[in-house]
């Protein structure tokens, strides 16, 4: 089975890459939306983004969840940034959950949080944080970007 870091998505642009490419040694992979009460963490994920030279912070729009991200890409790349200060990268839109599940997706949702959730991605803003040996760490929306053990 290849590594977790090797899977590609799509960029917002329309090409292909992974998390390896994408640089650092570490990654916060979490799913984002623009209109969700979680949304003000994009504040606490930028600030991460910019705290800790060795990680990346990599949001994958997802509207799944009360339709909370309608937006195009020029739209949410817009909101993000001028509301947010947003620069770590923002991948193309994807499904998180369901039959249209990313590949990426479908391998970090095997990965149980501290409580023993493993499987569907449950809300907005939940997060993954893996190692540059492709090990993930799963945390539920509730958990801010602050306190992570990053």
């Amino acid at each position: 089975m290849s590594s977790v870091l090797d899977i590609e998505f799509k960029t917002m642009e329309g090409d292909f890459t992974t998390l390896r490419q994408l640089g650092g040694s570490r990654w916060l992979v979490v799913n984002v939306a623009s209109a969700c009460g979680a949304t003000p963490q994009y504040a606490g994920l930028q600030e991460a983004h910019d705290q800790h030279d060795d990680l990346t912070v990599v949001g994958f729009p997802c509207n799944q969840f009360g339709a909370q991200e309608p937006g195009t890409h020029a739209e949410i790349c817009e909101f993000t940034s001028s509301k947010y200060a947003v620069s770590f990268p923002l991948m193309a839109k994807v499904d998180v959950n369901g039959e249209e599940q990313t590949p990426l997706f479908a391998r970090l949702c095997d990965v149980a949080d501290a409580e023993g959730h493993a499987g569907n991605v449950r809300w907005n803003f939940e997060k993954f944080l893996i190692n540059s040996e492709g090990s993930v760490q799963r945390f539920p929306t509730r958990d801010a970007p602050e306190s992570l053990p990053l």
